[in-house]
């Protein structure tokens, strides 16, 4: 007589047959509807974000100066050309022009002391300590740089712009009429007109507006601001 063997039942719709021969639900993967979330290990801290310096360092912009560099261009090339114009025409047998030799009888019978020798020094000096100066100093004053938050990209913010900002948030103050709004490289100058409410009350709200909208600006430098409040003069 053989041992009855063991009833296998239908294999489920989410299980399957085992070698054995034995019904068990096996794992099942469920297509992916969102995004993979993982959990970090107790006493984990995710890297902090970028600080606003993390991009390098912002320094003011440079101008390009296309004016100055044009001028002084335009005249080398009319002096430099004129000179050789003469010396050519000098070299091919002809006189030099008379300007050329008015100048250099000039320049062998006045002495150095002249008046005429030290002007044209002087002005020649001025000429090139303003070229330097143009040279070595940025320019673009009327633009703020602000941070750096990636080394590939500078912005920044010109007065006017950051005068208005903060001239909007002056203007939001309960108690200010009007203001005016001056904004220089290291300090920002406020004057409001408050038509109620105490001055001192409104020269605090003031403060603080334009103190969090100074730092909103994201300005590398961030200026100074000083503030003083008035009454408006009366109507005649």
């Amino acid at each position: 007589m053989s041992e009855p063997r063991e009833s296998q039942g239908p294999a489920d719709s989410e299980g399957g047959v085992s070698p054995e021969g034995s019904t068990r639900r096996l794992p099942v993967l469920e297509p992916a509807t969102g995004p993979l979330m993982t959990k970090e290990p107790p006493g984990t801290e995710p890297p902090p974000a970028s600080g606003g310096d993390s991009g390098g360092r912002a320094g003011r912009f440079w101008s390009v100066r296309r004016v100055p560099a044009g001028v002084v261009a335009l005249l080398l090339l009319l002096v430099a050309g004129a000179f050789l114009y003469d010396v050519t025409a000098v070299r091919a047998g002809r006189s030099a022009l008379g300007w050329r030799r008015e100048l250099a009888r000039q320049l062998a019978d006045r002495p150095l002391d002249n008046t005429w020798v030290l002007v044209g020094a002087g002005v020649a000096t001025a000429l090139g300590l303003w070229l330097l100066a143009l040279a070595l100093t940025p320019g673009l004053r009327k633009v703020l740089p602000m941070r750096r938050t990636h080394p590939d990209v500078r912005a920044g913010l010109h007065r006017d712009a950051a005068a208005t900002v903060l001239r909007d948030r002056a203007m939001e103050v309960a108690g200010v009429q009007s203001a005016r709004v001056r904004v220089r490289r290291r300090r920002a100058r406020v004057r409001a007109l408050s038509h109620f409410r105490e001055l001192d009350d409104v020269r605090t709200d003031l403060d603080g507006v334009l103190q969090g909208a100074v730092r909103g600006l994201g300005l590398a430098r961030p200026p100074a601001v000083s503030v003083r409040v008035a009454r408006p003069g009366r109507k005649r």
